[in-house]
């Protein structure tokens, strides 16, 4: 039996138009890079250059890869270009969960990688805390609130799902009515589990120029707007070619860090396919809105639905109390295209508009400065995956799947060990060795997400029962998320 979940109802029940004049007045751009702006533009890299390491890609993994280069091999010289500027993408779009897990979570770490869920837990609970202290080490004044999650269970099915993540994990607490409403003042649920192990909330972008700052302090030379166009290896030992947009640099290594951009590397084009997600800013709070929610710890918050909510409290550039609330579509275009455009969705826009006043009917009337969206590149097994190229002079790493805050500090460090031959715990684990299930190529894949999704949908109206296609996904190890 299928029945509406409550976001489903209060969007039949909307009044979209008072959803529309509350955004009327938004930005189409992320909050996080309008509210700091950019700073000054690093030169484009012209001519003929050369380095030891290029690393192409000024988002997280770029950044991680090029400052921990720096920090293992003081004496490299190390080159990052960006197509247009860095953390512009996915690393300035995102909403600022930084999450220890490397498998989106220790079940689906058991579906693809079985026996080797403690260890990668470990790991990624130790590369979480080497990303803290690295903050610490540059003074990297990032906004973290280190207080983990609350998973809110929006439909009462949810319910008997939080108490069981709570028997089993004990990092999780569970909070029932009173005691939820004391940490969060949300209507949409009565029980929610706090996480308090996973993980922290930050600003996306301080922490990107951060990293960026603290890759030049060391030497890394950084050049925007410089686009690699082409990838042509030179022969064993020999180096690799990066065609740019304005004239070529030899690297004797190159990592590729353009995630879910068409890749350079034409054997990895099916591995991943660019998914749309969308967010929303609310205006500055008043004092009455703010105490209204509650929510003195700034927990980030999401739900236990297939199409998750994200949202979270946030301060802007002069200090006030912001509300951001991001997730539910998770849309494709045909073809794999990305496109400037598709940053853009009202009807995303008003949707979550409308979802606010499930989760905060306390804040029906608060507008809207900011909404926008970015592409998540997204792999069947929703983790990322590594791939050594070019008589092994190039490494690449893609999949994030919204997981790539932390994941890609993990994920530089692999690249690191692939390109110069060190055996390491990690660069031993299935997760680097295995890679995921391809997508199909068009016109195949379009047809198979969109119905997919709709799958998604309708389990969420089934009480989370999944369904034949979806069982069949999960025992081909092939799904689709954001």
């Amino acid at each position: 039996m299928e029945r509406l979940t409550s976001f489903e109802v209060a969007e039949q029940q909307s009044d979209r138009s008072r959803a529309r004049a509350l955004l009327s007045e938004a930005k189409r751009t992320s909050f996080w890079l309008d509210d700091l702006g950019f700073p000054v533009e690093a030169p484009p890299l012209a001519g003929e250059s050369s380095a030891d390491l290029v690393v192409v890609g000024g988002g997280y993994t770029g950044l991680w890869t090029a400052l921990r280069a720096k920090e293992r091999y003081p004496d490299l010289d190390v080159v990052l270009i960006e197509a247009h500027r860095v953390s512009w993408a996915a690393s300035g779009r995102n909403g600022g969960f930084c999450e220890p897990s490397l498998t989106h979570g220790r079940s689906n770490a058991s579906t693809h990688l079985p026996g080797e869920e403690p260890l990668l837990a470990r790991l990624g609970e130790e590369n979480l805390a080497e990303l803290l202290a690295a903050l610490d080490r540059y003074g990297i004044d990032c906004d973290v609130q280190p207080h983990g999650v609350i998973k809110l269970a929006t439909e009462p099915h949810q319910e008997a799902a939080i108490r069981r993540l709570a028997a089993t994990d004990p990092s999780v607490r569970v909070l029932a009515d009173d005691q939820l409403q004391a940490e969060v003042r949300t209507a949409a649920a009565r029980v929610g589990g706090w996480a308090t192990e996973e993980g922290v909330v930050l600003n996306p972008v301080k922490l990107a120029r951060g990293l960026a700052d603290a890759c030049v302090a060391l030497g890394v030379r950084i050049h925007e707007n410089t686009a690699a166009t082409r990838l042509r290896s030179l022969g064993h030992g020999r180096g690799v070619v990066v065609q740019t947009s304005h004239g070529r640099i030899t690297g004797r290594q190159v990592v590729l860090a353009t995630n879910g951009f068409r890749s350079l590397l034409r054997r990895t084009r099916l591995f991943t396919v660019p998914v749309y997600d969308y967010a929303i800013v609310t205006e500055p709070l008043t004092p009455d809105q703010r105490a209204a929610l509650g929510w003195q710890k700034a927990q980030g918050v999401t739900d236990l639905n297939s199409r998750f909510h994200y949202m979270r409290l946030l301060k802007d550039s002069a200090g006030r109390d912001r509300l951001l609330l991001g997730g539910y579509d998770a849309v494709y275009h045909f073809g794999r295209r990305v496109k400037p455009e598709y940053d853009i969705s009202e009807s995303t826009f008003e949707r979550l508009a409308v979802h606010m006043g499930v989760f905060f009917p306390q804040l029906a009337d608060v507008k809207y400065t900011h909404a926008w969206g970015g592409m998540i590149d997204t792999c069947s097994r929703f983790f990322s995956f590594f791939t050594l190229a070019g008589h092994r002079q190039v490494a690449a790493a893609a999949g994030f799947t919204g997981l790539g805050v932390a994941a890609t500090r993990f994920a530089a460090d692999v690249m690191l060990d692939l390109l110069n031959g060190e055996d390491t715990e990690r660069s031993r684990t299935k997760l680097v060795r295995k890679r995921p299930l391809p997508f199909p190529p068009e016109p195949f894949v379009w047809p198979a997400i969109r119905f997919t999704s709709a799958m998604m949908a309708r389990s969420d109206r089934r009480e989370g029962r999944r369904g034949l296609w979806l069982w069949m996904l999960q025992k081909c190890k092939v799904g689709f998320d954001s």
